[in-house]
């Protein structure tokens, strides 16, 4: 559930440190404040419902400040299953969904969408019986804790990639260079589908994509076939007969050995072919 409030009168909006005052709504104190900033000049604003707790979204005009840091080395980013990034530094990005908190929120999460389960077939039972008014109540109660869970999962895999995105553009970089992931062709594979959804590839990309716009950084988009993990960093041989369970890249030519990850972040930093986005 979302409305939409246009700013039409220059009284509409006003912003303060704690509160905000929503045209219809008026004066709405904020859970959350500091966010928003007070002096800038309001276009519009959203109140949205989710999980039972409301948000605002506000529009505002604000200076735009320019990104006067000195530009460092470029960086490499491989994006994967077991490890969320991997970058050319030598720096991983752990898998969040592997944290313990995040599997005892999951389990939980199974509990209670079995517990909604139940509480729908007992309703199919007392449908025209007195009781089935309590159990619709029941089952309300429940959605909202369902609901919940999910949200709380899903801010917890939003925060972690928002503060990785965070460190790497911290970095400064002259350019970011991935690959360009067939996200729905992985979503197909049954095996695959639920930890790539849960990895967030394409809303990494998204994101990725306007903190690079906003720090002038040159974001570098490697095609899907380039093969980033069968090319040698060190003598540029590649290995035609590397496996999907070869974790451990070995030349035959040179001698190198190195983790495949890690090799397939650096030739994606080399890659010379690749277009800007």
């Amino acid at each position: 559930m979302g409305l939409y409030f246009p700013k039409n009168n220059k009284t509409d909006w006003k912003i303060e440190r704690h509160r905000v005052n929503i045209p219809t709504l008026k004066w709405v104190r904020l859970k959350e404040f500091g966010y928003i900033p007070t002096n800038a000049k309001v276009i519009n604003g959203t109140v949205t419902e989710q999980a039972g707790r409301y948000y605002v979204s506000i529009v505002c005009e604000v200076e735009e400040i320019k990104n006067h840091k000195p530009k460092t080395e470029p960086i490499g980013i491989d994006l994967g299953l077991k490890d969320f990034a991997i970058l050319s530094n030598e720096v991983v990005k752990k898998n969040i969904n592997k944290n313990s908190n995040v599997k005892k929120l999951e389990k939980k999460l199974k509990r209670e969408q079995k517990r909604l389960s139940r509480k729908y077939d007992c309703l199919k039972k007392q449908n025209k019986t007195k009781k089935g008014e309590s159990t619709r109540q029941n089952i309300r109660k429940q959605i909202v804790k369902v609901q919940r869970l999910h949200q709380r999962l899903t801010n917890i895999r939003t925060d972690y990639m928002n503060k990785c995105i965070s460190e790497i553009i911290e970095q400064n970089p002259s350019s970011i260079t991935i690959e360009d992931l067939n996200v729905k062709g992985m979503m197909k594979n049954r095996h695959l589908s639920k930890a790539v959804a849960q990895q967030k590839f394409y809303e990494f990309r998204v994101k990725l994509t306007n903190k690079c716009k906003q720090n002038d950084i040159e974001l570098r988009i490697v095609d899907r076939w380039y093969p980033s993990s069968k090319i040698c960093s060190c003598c540029g041989t590649i290995k035609k007969d590397l496996k999907l369970s070869d974790r451990v890249y070995i030349c035959k030519e040179c001698g190198l050995v190195i983790d495949r990850d890690l090799q397939a972040s650096i030739n994606l930093r080399e890659a010379k072919t690749y277009k800007i986005a």
